[in-house]
């Protein structure tokens, strides 16, 4: 049994190797909170932030590290397929000092808007982002990278198309900041074109550096998120959906996502040589609460970290998880959202499965 035990998985770890059809020599990543690993918290985790407090981190840490979960994220579950099909290591935060860039680094910042702060002064919300760094920003920190990865152009041309690019997702603080500050989901959806045109520049961008191989997140339904449920909570039932979801936020979601893959179907007309992956957080993300069971959550719709017991999804804004008053429940794995706006390590692992086998990923990034 043992030996069989054995071969099965010597089996599945050359599966993995063949399912690639190149042997990545790195991984680069670009986000918000979504995916940041640490860069806002590079130099300690400030008192102010809550998404660095315990008991964020609590499930594989033991500690917070600027991750907003658990636990680990889907480019930490990236990390680790590509570690035991490559050997790379996980990937560093990019501001981190004294790290090695050549096997991959993390762009994705807490905050991070895929529009520069202009465009928020513009629309009269200049003090209501974080401004931690925009999606323009985040190519730039990789730009100066590059001086450690290649020492040439075509030198990293080469490189860099051997390596695997995460592009997101972006696109929900720009909704995120107007929405929660009076917007209404209707007049949101003008900045759709303005934001999904940026994504679209940036992607452009690092295949114009050598990047091949893309995937690029569309945004999950924010009208899911118990944050959303909780702030905007409706007395009319058509206001929602048969998931018990706000249909126009999600309605906001839709018409982002369904702009990113003309816009991605585009890039990839232009780019034939490349393989740029819609990855669909939007679809899994439903599907999750659609059929819980199957991922094994008993509580999709309710929040594991914030006010437990308050309201129908445990969510107050004055008890956030990680502010005096929150608590966490005892098992996350039974939970999709951790704190409200961000998932568990379980749903992250589950949309991880998702993407690099399919159906919410196209084309799946394992082939």
């Amino acid at each position: 049994m043992k030996l069989l035990f054995l071969g099965l998985l010597f089996l599945l770890s050359c599966l993995f190797s063949l399912c690639f059809s190149q042997s990545y020599n790195a991984i680069f990543s670009f986000g918000d909170s979504i995916s940041d690993t640490g860069n806002l918290c590079v130099n300690g985790n400030p008192s102010w932030l809550t998404t660095a407090q315990p008991p964020y981190g609590e499930t594989f840490f033991s500690r917070p590290t600027g991750r907003c979960s658990d636990g680990r994220l889907v480019v930490d579950f990236l990390d680790t397929i590509a570690a035991e099909a490559f050997g790379l290591p996980l990937l560093p935060p990019s501001k981190a000092s004294g790290k090695d860039f050549r096997q991959g680094a993390n762009m994705a910042i807490i905050g991070a808007t895929t529009l520069d702060a202009s465009f928020f002064q513009s629309i009269g919300l200049g003090d209501k982002i974080w401004n931690s760094g925009s999606l323009d920003q985040e190519v730039q920190w990789f730009q100066q990278l590059l001086s450690s990865i290649c020492t040439s152009s075509q030198d990293c041309k080469d490189y860099l198309g051997k390596s695997l690019f995460v592009v997101g997702e972006f696109g929900g603080n720009d909704y995120n900041a107007p929405l929660f500050n009076g917007r209404s989901p209707d007049a949101v959806s003008a900045y759709v074109p303005t934001v999904v045109d940026s994504i679209s520049n940036a992607v452009e961008k690092l295949i114009g550096l050598g990047a091949v191989d893309v995937v690029v997140p569309g945004i999950l339904p924010i009208g899911c998120f118990p944050i959303y449920l909780t702030l905007f909570q409706s007395s009319s039932q058509g206001d929602y959906d048969q998931n018990g979801c706000l249909k126009k936020f999600n309605d906001l979601s839709s018409n982002h996502n369904s702009a990113l893959k003309q816009a991605l179907s585009k890039l990839q007309s232009k780019y034939s040589s490349t393989r740029i992956m819609y990855a669909d957080f939007y679809s899994q993300y439903i599907h999750m609460l659609q059929s819980p069971q199957s991922y094994g959550f008993s509580n999709p719709m309710k929040v594991c970290c914030g006010a437990s017991g308050q309201g129908s999804y445990n969510y107050n804004n004055n008890a956030r998880c990680g502010m005096q008053g929150s608590s966490a429940c005892a098992d996350p794995s039974s939970y999709l959202s951790w704190d409200g706006i961000h998932m568990t390590e379980a749903a992250h692992r589950a949309v991880t499965n998702g993407w690099l086998r399919g159906p919410y990923c196209n084309p799946a990034i394992l082939r």
